[in-house]
């Protein structure tokens, strides 16, 4: 098993899931020494268990994956401590809208019946077997012949309404 150091620590390669897996079955005592060797300092001793292993879960996977980027950051900074989950939900909607604005050139890929369907982003619409379409609605329809959700269709949208998703919560 090869050997990594990042940050004066030693790792093993061992994947996110399977370390997390293993923070899982730690008692309290053994997760605050884990977080000692994390954070270089003790826990809270207020702190619960199940606080310590999320944080640390996070902390195993900020190290692997990176962390946030700074608009995401500023938007959860931004936040009422007391805003309700609809709120939320609805903020973080129209931040995640603004992100997945499309850039003229982008291509998006479909795989349908079984066929590879591309289609490409332009100033004025969407490309797609040479003809130009106004939304990706339009574009999935005609791949299809059935009404579709253009951005899910294309995979930039869930699968659920996220404010359903935060007016459960």
């Amino acid at each position: 098993m090869g050997v990594n150091r990042h940050n004066g620590r030693t790792s093993t390669k061992v994947s996110i899931e399977d370390e997390i897996a293993h923070l899982r079955g730690l008692d309290l005592k053994v997760l605050r020494l884990r977080w000692l060797s994390e954070f270089q300092r003790p826990a809270a001793t207020h702190l619960p268990r199940h606080l310590l292993f999320t944080i640390i879960a996070y902390r195993i996977q900020v190290a692997r994956l990176g962390d946030l980027d700074s608009a995401t950051k500023q938007v959860l900074d931004r936040t009422e401590p007391k805003e309700s989950g609809a709120v939320m939900s609805a903020r973080l909607v129209s931040f995640d809208q603004k992100r997945t604005e499309l850039t003229p050139g982008t291509v998006l890929t479909r795989e349908w019946d079984r066929r590879s369907q591309r289609v490409m982003v332009m100033a004025d619409g969407f490309a797609w077997n040479g003809q130009t379409y106004d939304s990706l609605s339009k574009v999935a329809f005609a791949i299809t012949g059935t009404r579709w959700n253009g951005p899910r269709f294309f995979g930039l949208r869930d699968k659920e309404d996220r404010t359903a998703v935060g007016a459960r919560s």
